[in-house]
């Protein structure tokens, strides 16, 4: 963790990501989104606290922004796991229809 107190304490890591990791990274980030949205909802869930609500909503969809704009940049960097993906949510479509 930086300490904010010296500006040159700032983590630098040893080597840049490779593209698998990048993925992962991404990936990791994706799931780290939703589950934040669902703590904030079972928070909301457990409270009648009005502005415990108004703010937790506010921070519930940024992280739903934030779950989008990764899951954009997944689609960019990784066209193969988005044909996945797609295909996926044909299979469902087709089940839900039966």
């Amino acid at each position: 963790m930086p300490e904010f107190a010296d500006i040159h304490s700032v983590y630098t890591p040893p080597k840049k990501l490779t593209d698998v990791e990048i993925l992962r990274a991404i990936k990791f980030g994706i799931a780290s989104e939703f589950e934040a949205i669902q703590l904030y909802q079972q928070i909301m869930e457990s409270t009648d606290n009005p502005d415990v609500h108004k703010v937790l909503t506010d921070i519930t969809d940024d992280e739903k922004h934030h779950a989008g704009a990764l899951y954009k940049l997944l689609q960019v960097l990784s066209p193969e796991d988005e044909q996945q993906y797609l295909h996926g949510m044909q299979e469902a479509i087709e089940n839900m229809s039966k």
